[in-house]
């Protein structure tokens, strides 16, 4: 008997400490391969699963997104909660859906938010050790929110990109809004942009983290996007401080 097939919408939650990042990988442990497992376990069937984007490894996420379609029939609920029951404590399906057979996780998407938390204290609370990055020296978190500014919009994020795993047809994005909160000892940068290079948000974080310290002025940001030149001026900021935060369609 012929099953119909669904096209399911997961949002997921997940600590990314212990895996190389999102994508399946070979030799290594990542959360798509683990949701794939356990889909094959639900229903006896291999599943792609198709995510919004990839993380790197150590980078977590509060609202990654993807698809996949399925014969087995089942309901959103129970779906969700067959996931959850059997995939480890550190993934977290937050939400199903059954969406149209054209959506698509990656290519439908209109914008990311990214959200990157910094601990700004000698001492780091041991609840957030997988989580936020450590900073000990004073952060100037004004001059940061100064050369944030200078970073949104569209432009040449060359400078603020790595080198790519896959070939890039442009570097240039555009970013929406580029934003440093602090509240207490604790830092948020908040980017949200149609789309990032890889580890952009990591080095935008790394050259903001200078500014804060006073290696270079809020200013130096407009010669440093200006020159579509990586170097090591512009440092990669570390993965455990970087959640990917919300996907919007």
């Amino acid at each position: 008997m012929k099953m119909n097939m669904n096209r399911f919408k997961i949002t997921v939650s997940y600590d990314g400490t212990g895996y190389y990042g999102w994508q399946v990988q070979p030799n290594v442990v990542t959360v798509q391969e683990k949701i794939e497992k356990v889909l094959f376990q639900l229903g006896g069937e291999v599943v792609k699963i198709h995510g919004s984007g990839r993380t790197d490894r150590g980078v977590h996420a509060r609202g990654q997104v993807a698809h996949f379609d399925f014969h087995r029939p089942f309901t959103t609920k129970a779906l969700g909660r067959g996931l959850n029951a059997l995939l480890p404590d550190d993934i977290r399906i937050m939400r199903t859906d059954i969406v149209s057979p054209e959506f698509h996780a990656r290519k439908h998407v209109v914008e990311k938010e990214y959200r990157y938390f910094i601990w700004n204290d000698v001492v780091l609370p041991p609840n957030r050790r997988f989580d936020h990055l450590r900073v000990s020296y004073s952060l100037d978190v004004n001059a940061m929110q100064s050369a944030a500014a200078y970073l949104v919009g569209r432009y040449d994020f060359a400078a603020f990109s790595a080198n790519p795993k896959d070939f890039v047809a442009s570097t240039v994005r555009t970013i929406f809004v580029l934003d440093v909160h602090k509240k207490g000892k604790e830092i948020i940068i908040i980017v949200k942009g149609e789309g990032f290079l890889y580890k952009m948000v990591r080095s935008i974080a790394g050259w903001l983290l200078r500014v804060g310290k006073g290696e270079v002025a809020p200013e130096d940001t407009i010669a440093m996007l200006a020159s579509k030149l990586r170097t090591s001026d512009v440092p990669t900021a570390r993965a455990k401080g970087l959640f990917l935060w919300n996907v919007k369609y």
